[in-house]
């Protein structure tokens, strides 16, 4: 049991956050728990939902690369409710634990990934661990896969995810 108790459903649903509840079951990847916590504060819920929803299940980066890095990033963050969980649209789409291992272990000498791919696991990997590799080469190797929208679009995926990961974990003891 989390720290600080989710807000109950009928309550959440009461503040007008009844779409998030709604996204979050449908995605799969939020479960109930979290936007319930959030529900606390209703603006802040709703603005950080529709940041972290638009990062991970929109915009024009592979959801399944998007997928495998967020659990990536819960696994770093050493979170297991955001570890546990999966998004139904890349189960969906084919997504397996095999490949999402993968990209959370030897992904640099792994051939089922591209070289875009690859990129873009070790932007996630090293955001957190060695931030100073992240620097220009690093993004202009980058651009050589991914436009800047794209770059800026898994930049701001990982920075919320894994914010928002560390979080929860805090309220797990």
């Amino acid at each position: 049991m989390p720290i600080i108790e989710p807000i109950e459903r009928d309550v959440a649903l009461e503040q007008g956050l009844g779409s998030i509840l709604l996204t979050s079951e449908d995605l799969g990847v939020s479960g109930d728990e979290f936007p319930r916590i959030l529900a606390h504060v209703p603006g802040y819920a709703e603005a950080i939902w529709d940041a972290m929803h638009q990062a991970h299940a929109l915009g024009s980066v592979d959801h399944n690369l998007k997928e495998i890095m967020r659990i990536q990033l819960a696994r770093t963050a050493q979170d297991p409710y955001f570890a546990d969980l999966r998004s139904k649209q890349a189960l969906a789409d084919g997504l397996d634990e095999a490949r999402i291992d993968a990209g959370s272990g030897d992904f640099e000498n792994d051939p089922q990934f591209t070289h875009a791919e690859i990129w873009a696991l070790r932007y996630s990997y090293l955001m957190y661990r060695e931030p100073e590799r992240v620097d220009k080469a690093f993004y202009d190797e980058g651009k050589q896969h991914f436009t800047e929208a794209q770059i800026i679009e898994l930049g701001a995926m990982i920075a919320l995810h894994y914010g928002m990961q560390v979080f929860m974990r805090t309220l797990h003891p």
